[in-house]
Order: structure tokens, then C-alpha cells, then sequence
């Protein structure tokens, strides 16, 4: 289930959310999904989220412009286990872009959103999936990334690294404390 959260002008959620039960065949013999399972759960949302709310099918825009984004970057922390059979909730939002990059945030919490379970920033950068080189945006692209975007965040993309990573999260773990 996707909904939108946080609405602009132009109509295009800035935070959006999904809603997903955690699958007992991604978690680990100690019944916590597993670490590297975060990152499935994390760009399946985002790209469905973004094909739904967006109206973008990142396949299609690979077929249509020979080109992608690829991982360059990630930064991860693992707050609180996410358990089999659980039903949590799933943020993301792109905060940047620049001519061939992308950040996006991704976190997870709890059904009743109290808890962090994890948060994910990620650095995308766009490629040709012929030569795998970074290439720049077409100005589609950078039309609908404008669109996207979240600029009303605080944080330096110049420093896009672990110590504003964890100001994120004290911040968010303030936002989420019960009561």
C-alpha cells in the first residue's frame, strides 16, 4: 500500500510511504530480516512508489534513454529488528540531484511509526547501460527529478557521509519517541 505523506504545490510528494509486511523468507535464523534484505525492501518501495505517484517506470526509462542509475554510495544504520510477519512502514524521498546524481533517503519504522528500524541514504549515480559511464541527465529526467525533490531538508549533500547520517537519525528518533 503507498501513500503520499507530504504534498507540494506542484503535486508531487516530497516524503512518500508504503506500507509492507516483513516476508519470513528474507529474515535470518534469528528471525531479524536480514541486513542486505533492508536494500530489497528499500528499492522496491522507491520504485514502486515512484511508478505510482510519479507516473516513472524505471525500466521504461531505461529502455527509452539506454540509461540508469547504478549504487555508488550507501550509508545504513540498523536501529531495531524488523521481524517476520511484521507490518512496517517505509519512507523515501530524493533530497538532491545534481547533472548525473542522485540522494535518496530511505527509512523504515514500525506499523504505528514510534520506532526506527532503519535508515538508508544512498548516492545513484546515472550511467549508460551501454558503456556503463556516467552520463548526464536528459532534461526529461532532470524535468521530473526538479519535480521530485525535497529542498526543504537541512542537511549538506556536499557531505552526504556517516556524521550527518547520524544526526538524521537522532532527529528522527526524536520525531518518532512515543508520547
Amino acid at each position: 500500500m503507498i501513500n503520499q505523506t507530504e504534498s507540494h504545490p506542484d503535486g508531487y510528494p516530497k516524503l512518500t510511504e508504503s506500507r509492507v509486511i516483513i516476508r519470513f523468507q528474507d529474515c535470518d535464523p534469528l528471525q531479524h530480516l536480514n541486513n542486505s534484505k533492508y536494500f530489497d525492501y528499500f528499492f522496491n518501495s522507491r520504485s514502486d512508489q515512484v511508478s505510482q505517484l510519479y507516473g516513472y517506470n524505471v525500466a521504461d526509462i531505461f529502455r527509452q534513454f539506454k540509461s540508469g542509475w547504478v549504487a555508488y554510495n550507501h550509508n545504513i544504520s540498523y536501529i531495531r529488528p524488523a521481524l517476520p510477519g511484521e507490518w512496517v512502514r517505509i519512507y523515501t524521498r530524493l533530497l538532491a540531484f545534481s547533472d548525473n546524481t542522485q540522494y535518496v533517503e530511505y527509512y523504515m519504522t514500525d506499523d504505528h511509526r514510534t520506532h526506527i528500524k532503519c535508515l538508508l541514504w544512498s548516492t545513484m549515480v546515472y550511467v549508460d547501460v551501454i558503456s556503463g559511464k556516467r552520463i548526464v541527465h536528459q532534461p526529461e529526467i532532470t524535468e521530473a527529478l526538479q519535480r521530485m525533490v525535497d529542498f526543504d531538508h537541512p542537511y549538506d549533500i556536499q557531505h552526504f557521509s556517516n556524521p550527518s547520517i547520524y544526526h538524521r537519525l537522532k532527529e528522527l528518533k526524536t520525531e518518532l519517541a512515543p508520547g
